[in-house]
């Protein structure tokens, strides 16, 4: 079995799992433009010491490219933990970011997110240039 082969996907809208891209339909080329992942938009995701969300990874495929480019990867590191015992940390890290991008080409970004329990989980948005 490859790697890609455990990647799982769904709609975010019934999947608590499935990264949520949110980001313009169109950008201009070469302009910064605002970038949200997040995960449990519409159904939440524990944050807990036991079951959360151990990191976010977002990527763009240039349309007509080979390859795609990370642009970035997200660690989320605390989730409650504490000598005092699970979930009685005094510090929780939430499962979403925002980044700024600029993109020269029209193209696709991909979301992956990782859940200690359940595995890897995928999402995609089409970027296309004003």
């Amino acid at each position: 079995m490859k790697l890609g082969d455990q990647v799982q996907s769904a709609d975010w809208k019934t999947e608590k799992h499935v990264p949520v891209i949110e980001c313009a339909d169109e950008v201009k080329a070469g302009e910064v433009f605002e970038v949200k992942v997040g995960l449990g938009k519409e159904v939440a995701h524990p944050n807990t010491t036991e079951h959360h969300i151990r990191w976010i990874q977002l990527f763009f495929h240039p349309e007509g490219d080979k390859f795609s480019y990370q642009v970035g990867n997200y660690e989320f590191t605390a989730h409650g933990e504490s000598v005092d015992g699970a979930n009685e940390g005094p510090a929780y890290t939430h499962h979403s970011v925002t980044a700024h991008l600029i993109v020269k080409k029209p193209g696709t970004l991909y979301a992956l997110a990782l859940c200690n329990i359940h595995g890897l989980w995928e999402s995609s948005k089409d970027i296309g240039l004003a």
